[in-house]
């Protein structure tokens, strides 16, 4: 089964081919995961500021100028058996691309969003509705982020969504000891945020949680690693106005992706108070590395976790927070961490995904091969 994975985004940014795919590790990752299930030739089509082609790890990259017909054309020449657009957001070139290629190509799209904000684009939701039958299926990492899009009219109710986690990491853990040291992470336990500081991943919920938790947790610190600086200074205040939090919140700031690893691997819980999510990259990353989540109930959330591993605890809630924190510390926290690597492991690393896309991209191209007239040509 031949893939081409089609990426419409465009980073004006990024003028080197190879920096773009360094960047872009899930886009690379995907595509290799996909190959070693069993897929093959898997290329990809990326919009990009001028026209290079490059292979790497067995996967063909072919980059177009930024009008979407070269992307179409591009893709409609190696008339694959799958052609995998990555994002719901581009609903009339999916529609383009779906007069380009061969009536036997089927197209899936997977979602990069939780969808909540879709209802504020009417333009965007008039092009899906009159768009979406050009794809064959779409792929979702949870039931409720489907159901928002079907809602919002981008899918029709006869259409096929599909469950399967949009990326995975590398991440591994290492020497515990090793990272402690190098990333001066301490507290028992220690606590990790990974997120940007704004409303949806509420951080001052998550202080006003770790506040109250340290009547039981004395010797706890909270370590927090963050981009986006929305609510820094409304973080910052709610620290200096707090006796408790003085001296157990660590704001480590902006910190490189691949020194991250041993962030996670140093810390003995992952909290985030997310209000939603499409991926919860973060969170995945943490438990590759065995960092024990106690994070929002939310569906990404409740996917990832499985429901089986850390703990769960309702959105806004302070006081839930609190005792999730105790109740997870006063575990063995040895065994929890090699719990979660091993549901990492089995359910949310590379090859799994991969093995899953592979599956859904047979059957939506079994279902797009038989819906065929018998007597129309497949190209």
């Amino acid at each position: 089964m031949s893939v081409v994975q089609v990426n419409y985004g465009y980073d004006k940014s990024l003028s080197d081919p190879d920096e773009l795919l360094d960047r872009y590790f899930t886009l690379t990752g995907w595509s290799e995961a996909v190959s070693r299930a069993g897929a093959a030739p898997v290329a990809v089509v990326q919009r990009f500021r001028r026209n290079a082609r490059l292979s790497r790890n067995g996967i063909d990259y072919v980059f177009c100028d930024a009008r979407a017909s070269r992307l179409s054309q591009a893709v409609a020449a190696m008339a694959p058996d799958i052609a995998h657009v990555n994002g719901l957001i581009f609903p009339a070139l999916t529609w383009i691309l779906r007069r380009k290629v061969p009536a036997s190509t089927a197209i899936v799209v997977q979602n990069h969003s939780p969808g909540v904000d879709v209802g504020r684009a009417p333009l965007l939701r008039l092009a899906g509705r009159a768009a979406r039958a050009a794809a064959d299926g779409f792929l979702f990492a949870a039931g409720e982020h489907a159901a928002a899009w079907r809602r919002a009219g981008f899918i029709a109710p006869e259409q096929a969504t599909y469950l399967v986690m949009e990326a995975s990491t590398t991440f591994q853990p290492m020497d515990r000891a090793a990272a402690r040291e190098q990333c001066e992470v301490r507290g028992a336990p220690a606590i990790l945020w990974v997120g940007r500081l704004n409303a949806n991943k509420d951080p001052l919920t998550v202080l006003d949680g770790f506040a109250a938790s340290l009547a039981c947790l004395p010797d706890a610190v909270l370590t927090m690693i963050y981009s986006g600086e929305e609510l820094l200074s409304a973080v910052r205040e709610r620290v200096k106005r707090s006796p408790a939090l003085k001296g157990r919140v660590r704001l480590a700031g902006r910190v490189p992706h691949d020194r991250i690893a041993a962030y996670f691997t140093a810390a003995d819980l992952f909290v985030l108070g997310s209000h939603y999510e499409g991926s919860g990259y973060s969170l995945m990353e943490a438990c590759a590395c065995g960092t024990v989540p106690v994070v929002t109930d939310i569906p990404t959330f409740r996917l990832l976790t499985g429901g089986t591993v850390g703990a769960l605890w309702p959105v806004g809630d302070t006081a839930a927070l609190s005792r999730a924190l105790v109740d997870v510390a006063r575990r063995d926290l040895r065994a929890e961490r090699v719990r979660v690597v091993r549901h990492f492991v089995e359910e949310l690393s590379w090859d799994v995904i991969g093995r899953r896309a592979v599956g859904i991209y047979e059957r939506v191209r079994a279902r797009r091969v038989a819906s065929l007239p018998a007597d129309r040509p497949s190209a």
